[in-house]
């Protein structure tokens, strides 16, 4: 983000719908994915970070994001 901006798009992010999007990144330990939502007002809540291990994001790791998602929209409605 520092060196392109805030609004990152593809390939960098990837939108899952209902306010659920992924970000892609690459290090030096592989390749890592963040979940993450725009929930509250201007801050971004990470929900969920993990090691990727194969080509596909594991439906484990989706649903874990979705259920703390849930969580924080309870808690600021």
């Amino acid at each position: 983000m520092i060196s392109l901006g805030p609004n990152l798009g593809a390939p960098h992010t990837k939108a899952f719908g209902g306010g659920l999007f992924e970000l892609r990144l690459k290090g030096a330990e592989g390749i890592a994915r963040v979940f993450f939502s725009p929930l509250i007002g201007r801050r971004i809540v990470v929900l969920h970070s993990f090691i990727k291990k194969s080509d596909k994001t594991p439906p484990y790791d989706r649903e874990i994001a979705e259920a703390r998602m849930k969580e924080i929209k309870r808690e600021h409605a």
